[in-house]
């Protein structure tokens, strides 16, 4: 599996994830998209950065090509976390790669972020991803003016909950948007 670093320091660089990690990473088209929306709405080099469900690291990448100092990457996977870790040497990023249960990390962490990115699994359970959403509003984990984006699939619609903005959909892909209000 190869993922593509699209803007930034490391544009066009290609990242070569090893086949057995468990996941499906943001397509080149969505993740620019996303980070189109992104760009007109903040500075990422300021940016506390939080991306749950990891995986191979792909928005994290994104995100310290663009000069963003802090990144903090979860995922329970222990393969997934290990490349993540060494990606992050090879190319000078500084990003936390942090092996743990999302919501176990999201009931435990008293940090504040400026930008929180989730990307569960398309097959878990709508309630488990209105956990998360849950808990990030609840805990006050976004910072004044903070973003939370979920990725999810199509068939899902969060558009009545809580703290929801807007949503764009690419492909099968939705990204729906929360702000701290």
């Amino acid at each position: 599996m190869h993922i593509r670093i699209i803007s930034g320091k490391y544009k066009g660089r290609r990242i070569s994830a090893p086949k057995q990690l468990p996941v499906r990473p943001t397509t080149d088209r969505a993740k620019e998209a996303l980070f189109n929306i992104i760009h007109h709405q903040i500075f990422i080099p300021e940016l506390k950065v939080l991306d749950l469900f990891t995986g191979s690291g792909n928005i994290s990448y994104e995100f310290a090509s663009r000069g963003c100092k802090t990144i903090v990457a979860v995922d329970k996977n222990y393969q997934a976390i290990k490349f993540v870790k060494q990606t992050a040497r090879s190319f000078d990023f500084n990003i936390k790669a942090v092996k743990k249960d999302v919501i176990k990390f999201l009931e435990k962490t008293n940090e504040k972020y400026d930008f929180i990115f989730a990307d569960p699994p398309y097959d878990m359970d709508f309630a488990l991803q209105k956990e998360i959403i849950d808990l990030i509003i609840e805990r006050g984990l976004l910072e004044d003016n903070g973003i939370f984006v979920l990725e999810h699939i199509e068939h899902l619609d969060f558009s009545g909950y809580h703290n929801f903005d807007f949503s764009r959909k690419y492909g099968l892909t939705v990204f729906s948007f929360f702000t701290k209000k």
